[in-house]
């Protein structure tokens, strides 16, 4: 069941918005309600592990007292 919602948004955003709504022959209402529905579910699939991660898991091994955040200072102070 579809309900009215009232928003206040920025006048430039909202008429950039009009128009690439038009050049992808599209409603605002249905871009929004794609872009909530897609927001909302990425929130839910955060946990979930992929199959391609899952056949990674276990490819590449670290010792235990490896600190990541460390080596990738490292890696960041040489690379600048």
């Amino acid at each position: 069941m579809d309900k009215k919602l009232t928003l206040s948004l920025n006048e430039k955003i909202i008429e950039t918005a009009k128009h690439y709504a038009k050049s992808n022959n599209t409603s605002l209402s249905k871009l929004i309600e794609s872009y909530l529905g897609t927001l909302t579910n990425k929130e839910k699939k955060e946990n979930e592990i992929t199959p391609l991660v899952k056949n990674l898991s276990g490819v590449i091994s670290m010792d235990d007292d490896i600190d990541v955040k460390d080596e990738y200072t490292q890696y960041l102070m040489e690379k600048y």
